[in-house]
């Protein structure tokens, strides 16, 4: 029998003022959104002379999105984004789920003591001069695509995140596959990494979506534009206002002023290079809420 809660008027008030106080949370967090989409869509005349939100579209056209791909450093900044996400996801979670799992043993040698350095090196490190040094001249990581995929590749918490999930397994599990004859990397890769789907599936879109907006490293490590991700196009173009290269093709392509498209220009680039991140979410969403609660609830 289910004893139904009487309602108070508190406890009605605070459901009120709780959903009252999401909902405004929900509209803050979409209105910037709806604004660039809107925008983006709009005529090229109305958004210059429109200086609040943009509610509807008005005047639908692509033409800031033709300009937006008639720019080569565009495309080439989307394959190397592509390429960084992909290689320092793919190296990351591997490096990840073996010293995660190498310290989550309890018969791992100094395995505290190493836990400890890594650790300690979340609260205290070398700075950026120390790293930069370290990086280009020592591991000869400047100018070129190692630069953005191996110094992002590995992260402390991301292993504190992997072994507090591996340390929730029951060690009957390990001992009874051992009992049957299978190794470390058996019961790695067969037992202990389709348990922790949920965390992996977390790590997996920190990872992606730091990369994906990562551009400070690559203003710092690389000088060639060919090699350029799109975020730091995007940075030329939002923060520095350099437009030219999407909007030079403006007064050949259309008969309006190409200054006209430089307000246009900067909403569908904005629209282009978050698209993606919009599209893979989903596909983690399911996972994301079980794999941070980890280590967070006792039984």
């Amino acid at each position: 029998m289910i004893v139904e809660r009487k309602k108070s008027p508190a406890r009605i008030t605070f459901k009120v003022g709780n959903t009252l106080f999401l909902s405004f949370i929900i509209f803050v967090c979409i209105l910037p959104v709806w604004h660039v989409v809107c925008a983006s869509f709009s005529d090229a005349g109305y958004v210059m002379q429109n200086s609040g939100v943009i509610w509807r579209i008005k005047g639908f056209n692509i033409n800031g999105y033709k300009l937006v791909f008639q720019n080569i450093s565009i495309w080439t900044g989307y394959l190397n984004t592509f390429l960084y996400v992909l290689a320092s996801t793919l190296i990351g979670m591997f490096i990840t789920v073996m010293v995660g799992y190498t310290v989550s043993r309890k018969n791992t040698l100094w395995g505290n003591a190493i836990m400890f350095l890594m650790a300690f090196t979340m609260l205290f490190n070398g700075g950026m001069i120390a790293s930069y040094i370290i990086n280009t001249q020592l591991l000869g990581l400047y100018n070129n695509r190692l630069a953005m995929i191996l110094p992002t590749s590995f992260g402390v918490f991301n292993v504190i995140l992997i072994r507090t999930a591996i340390m929730g397994i029951p060690d009957s599990l390990e001992e009874s596959a051992n009992m049957d004859g299978a190794g470390k990397m058996t019961i790695l890769f067969k037992i202990i990494i389709p348990l922790i789907k949920p965390t992996i599936a977390t790590i997996v879109l920190f990872s992606v979506v730091a990369q994906w907006n990562s551009w400070f490293n690559a203003s710092i490590y690389l000088r060639n534009r060919d090699l350029f991700p799109l975020q730091l196009i995007l940075k030329e173009i939002l923060v520095t206002n350099d437009t030219s290269a999407t909007t030079s093709a403006a007064s050949s392509s259309f008969s309006n002023d190409s200054v006209m498209y430089k307000q246009l220009v900067k909403y569908c680039v904005i629209v282009v290079s978050t698209a993606p991140i919009f599209a893979f979410y989903p596909f983690v969403q399911k996972y994301f809420e079980k794999g941070v609660m980890v280590g967070a609830i006792k039984g």
